[in-house]
């Protein structure tokens, strides 16, 4: 902390900027949270923060740095955003809840585990948080995936299993994780970091000052922002291949470690198998191997990695098998918001009617279309940025029948489903990957999720869609 702040203003008044606020607020620190949006949420949490004795401001204050304050508290705010840069003219430190939270570890904290990557965050950090606990360790998965760091740095844990966001990084100078990995870097949230190279620069400060570094070694830029490190000695790939020394791998059915080994060139050791690994697909395979080179960094033994894996709850909407209707398998990857994770889904699957679109987010789809096109029966498209879908197929898979389902509400997801019940034939599955957020028409991806599996549903009982 700087010790002659007269004011912490936090900018943000989500989960993670409440936890923030109150955090300091328990320290005597005189704070302020700055707050754009409003509705009922918002006002129930102002409250309880004003009664904590928080300042709270909503509304147009957020464009203007409140008066004496000597540090601000970011919980995602771009740096375009007039705040951040009025933050910047008056030369006041910026920095996220994350890195707040690193900075008011007590003596003796738990050490982090800490992930990041365009997709299978959140599944990994949870199966890594299974294995911790499958060896006995008092682990928490925190951060991005629910509990907000600076909750958790200061209870009875033995190691945290940390899920970092670009948006979190990006203001975490000083976080040293024992090991730190990056699971994979594609385009994604383009329009708030400004080009790809950036977005990706942000995804590797996650290695500056870990003590082991993990990185996809099938994927171009992990490989490239692991490249100092690999020299250094430090850093451990993870690969769906074979792996070499000093990497973690796949032989024939078995998830093999030759890197945290007494000899990685001549000795490895078995893990688990890909049976163990649920639900099954390449991409999940990969975020396995993730998890469980960060346990083998923090000294899990391999039977407790294997048994995390089998204790592993997927969460809901990651390929998730719905139901089974007319020989036809419908499955719901949700979460699949961005382009990435949607070929992912994509090649998990040989004959596919897709369900597809929503908000691309400054994303192209003419890589990922090109890609699935074999495996494609046909395509069912909704959402603001359904037009940018159908020209890629116009353009690289001509033909394959596709069917627009025009409206932004959200009970078009009927008439969607049924439409890709009609493309498809015995032996195909209808796959929800949508490429996209999911705010043009839903409350979040879970809610696009549910809906997908109503609609599924109601085919399956044989009846007519609509409003419930």
């Amino acid at each position: 902390m700087d010790a002659e702040a007269v004011m912490i203003c936090v900018a943000g008044l989500g989960v993670s900027g409440a936890a923030a606020a109150r955090a300091m607020a328990a320290r005597g620190e005189k704070v302020v949270v700055v707050e754009s949006g409003d509705g009922d949420r918002i006002r129930r949490s102002a409250a309880e923060l004003t009664e904590a004795g928080v300042e709270v401001r909503l509304g147009a204050s957020v464009e203007e740095l409140p008066d004496g304050t000597g540090l601000v508290v970011t919980t995602g705010w771009p740096p375009s955003h007039p705040l951040m840069r009025a933050a910047a003219r008056a030369e006041v430190e910026v920095v996220s809840e994350v890195e707040l939270a690193w900075r008011l570890r007590p003596e003796g904290a738990a050490p982090w585990l800490a992930l990041t990557g365009t997709n299978g965050k959140t599944t990994a950090v949870r199966m890594l948080t299974s294995m911790l606990n499958a060896a006995g360790h008092r682990a928490l998965a925190v951060g991005n995936v629910g509990t907000p760091v600076v909750e958790a740095v200061t209870g009875p844990w033995d190691v945290l299993a940390v899920e970092l966001s670009s948006f979190q990084l990006h203001r975490s100078p000083g976080i040293a994780p024992h090991a730190a990995a990056l699971l994979n870097v594609a385009p994604d949230h383009i329009d708030w970091h400004g080009s790809l190279e950036e977005y990706a620069r942000v995804k590797g400060e996650i290695f500056v000052r870990a003590g082991t570094v993990v990185y996809n070694a099938d994927d171009e830029w992990p490989t490239r922002l692991a490249l100092p490190y690999l020299e250094e000695g430090r850093a451990v790939g993870f690969t769906l291949g074979v792996p070499g020394p000093g990497q973690v791998g796949v032989v024939e059915d078995l998830l093999v470690d030759r890197a945290f080994v007494a000899d990685p060139v001549r000795e490895a050791e078995e893990l688990a198998s890909l049976s163990d690994v649920r639900p099954f697909a390449p991409h999940n395979v990969a975020n396995a191997l993730a998890a469980a080179a960060l346990a083998r960094s923090y000294g899990v033994p391999a039977e407790a990695v294997r048994r995390g894996l089998l204790d592993f709850v997927p969460d809901p909407h990651r390929i998730a098998h719905v139901a089974r209707v007319g020989e036809v398998d419908y499955v719901d990857d949700s979460k699949a918001t961005n382009p990435h994770a949607a070929a992912a889904s994509l090649a998990a699957y040989p004959s596919i009617v897709w369900v597809a679109g929503g908000q691309l987010k400054g994303a192209e789809v003419d890589d990922l279309v090109r890609r699935a096109a074999p495996r494609l029966r046909g395509a069912v498209l909704l959402g603001a940025d359904r037009a940018r879908i159908r020209q890629a197929l116009a353009r690289h898979a001509e033909n394959v029948p596709v069917v627009e389902v025009a409206g932004q509400d959200t009970g078009v997801m009927d008439r969607v489903v049924t439409e890709a019940a009609r493309l498809a034939a015995p032996g195909d599955t209808v796959l929800l990957a949508p490429a996209g957020a999911s705010l043009d028409m839903f409350a979040g991806y879970p809610a696009r999720g549910e809906a997908f599996a109503r609609a599924v549903h109601r085919l399956a009982d044989g009846r007519d869609g609509g409003p419930e």
